[in-house]
């Protein structure tokens, strides 16, 4: 199994391919150019089973509808923001994006608790890791060693809490007690910017001082 990283859109939204060796896949947050996804899939022969959103705002599901539709596979988001796809004052997009409002389709599987997952032969864990956004997950690869960590925790920062329903405690909390207790050697592929390691963050990311 192996992963990659494709920036996409204005705001250089990170969205995670993670495939195994039959080359079947998992879309983790198209958040735009759903084009030009849909063209690295097919020039890689890649056969996409799922898309997972680690959460609903605007800058992660800007592709969402054009990939799924073009695939025929389900979208997986937690339960705490399945009225946000539609709803461009819940995403965001009502307040950021110069064009006209996002509103996406509703999520075809809604996540309801942590713990295990399996879609096809993948299996990883989600993680409930609340605070920059109130449904926000994180999808553990034990096996393989990362986790995606959509905008709970960069390298040198974490994700801003200042939008709708967020709240710093609780993501300081979420990353305490979700992130910061994996293997240090744990790659963490975060929504925005380089991918790191959780010892690294332990190390060195200045709001984690004390943690």
């Amino acid at each position: 199994m192996k992963w990659q990283q494709i920036p996409l859109g204005a705001l250089q939204t990170n969205c995670y391919i993670v495939e195994n060796s039959d080359r079947s896949c998992l879309i983790f947050d198209p958040g735009s150019e759903g084009k030009k996804l849909i063209q690295l899939l097919n020039n890689r022969k890649l056969k996409p089973l799922a898309i997972i959103l680690t959460h609903a705002h605007f800058d992660h599901i800007g592709g969402v509808d054009e990939v799924r539709n073009f695939y025929k596979i389900p979208v997986y988001l937690h339960k705490k923001e399945e009225n946000w796809l539609g709803d461009p004052a819940l995403n965001g997009s009502q307040f950021f994006m110069i064009q006209d409002s996002l509103r996406v389709n509703p999520a075809d599987q809604i996540i309801k608790n942590e713990g295990g997952m399996k879609i096809g032969d993948f299996e990883f864990s989600i993680f409930h890791t609340p605070g920059h956004s109130p449904g926000s997950i994180s999808c553990y690869f034990e096996e393989q060693g990362f986790v995606i960590s959509g905008d709970a925790l960069f390298q040198g920062s974490i994700g801003r809490t200042d939008l709708r329903e967020g709240n710093a405690s609780q993501l300081l909390k979420s990353i305490h007690d979700k992130l910061l207790v994996l293997p240090e050697e744990t790659y963490v592929l975060s929504g925005h910017g380089p991918v790191t390691t959780i010892g690294a963050e332990m190390d060195s990311n200045p709001f984690l001082n004390g943690f």
